[in-house]
């Protein structure tokens, strides 16, 4: 397809940057953009290179991106950095999406329930961090939002969007039992226990800490199968593997 010419869309945002992807949305093969900027510090963040901000590009430059894809991909993933911190500039990438008939993924950490909302119409697929138990995130990621997580996952359940929550288990900072607090106050379509990496981290002290292994992570897994129905385990060997 040739491309429009829409650089001159005088918009812009901060991106930490752009790929294809066939793991990012299950099923599909995905234009992933990489939103710049972060409200929070998490010690383990995978992306931490972008929590202060990127290349700030026009926003006819991704519609164009888009459009030079059109042939191999189905769907656009928007992650971060966190993408509700630009807001505005996420909804417009996303009508634009959507008027091309492309399915479209959010991944959030739950910060902005409000925004979140104002956007779902847009969304097929959100994919939401729970970081800790609602009561414990302070001591994980050293700012309380547990509040405003709650009342994503709410937000997400009254759309029509499909919801994974998701949870990266870093030892020392959760334990077993913390998932299994997690997995009894969440409602979602699936739960998704992510493998801790330590290559890179924003907290240089977590690059002694192990990750945890595969059959760990499947342990506990199995451990909270009475309280959700679809569980996955993530891990960088196996990739997204289903909890049967």
């Amino acid at each position: 397809m040739t491309s429009l010419d829409l650089t001159n869309n005088a918009d812009t945002i901060d991106i930490g940057g752009i790929l294809v992807s066939t793991i990012e949305y299950a099923g599909k093969i995905s234009l992933v953009i990489f939103t710049a900027g972060c409200m929070l510090r998490c010690p383990y963040c995978h992306n931490p290179g972008i929590i202060e901000g990127g290349n700030r590009r026009k926003i006819g430059e991704i519609y164009n991106k888009i459009n030079d894809s059109l042939d191999f991909i189905d769907s656009v993933v928007i992650t971060g950095g966190e993408p509700l911190f630009q807001h505005t500039e996420v909804i417009k990438i996303l009508k634009y999406c959507k008027s091309l008939g492309l399915s479209t993924k959010l991944d959030t950490n739950g910060y902005y329930p409000e925004k979140l909302e104002n956007l779902l119409d847009l969304v097929n697929y959100v994919a939401l961090d729970v970081k800790a138990p609602f009561k414990k995130y302070k001591k994980v990621i050293g700012v309380d939002i547990g509040n405003n997580v709650q009342k994503s996952i709410q937000v997400c359940l009254k759309s029509n969007a499909y919801l994974e929550c998701r949870t990266t288990y870093v030892p020392g900072l959760l334990n077993p039992e913390d998932i299994s607090d997690i997995a009894k106050n969440i409602e979602c379509d699936v739960y998704t226990i992510q493998q801790f990496n330590n290559k890179t981290v924003l907290d240089e002290k977590l690059k002694v800490v192990e990750s945890p292994s595969r059959k760990e992570l499947f342990d506990i897994a199995e451990s909270i199968k009475p309280y959700q129905n679809n569980i996955k385990v993530k891990t960088s060997e196996f990739g997204d593997e289903i909890i049967k």
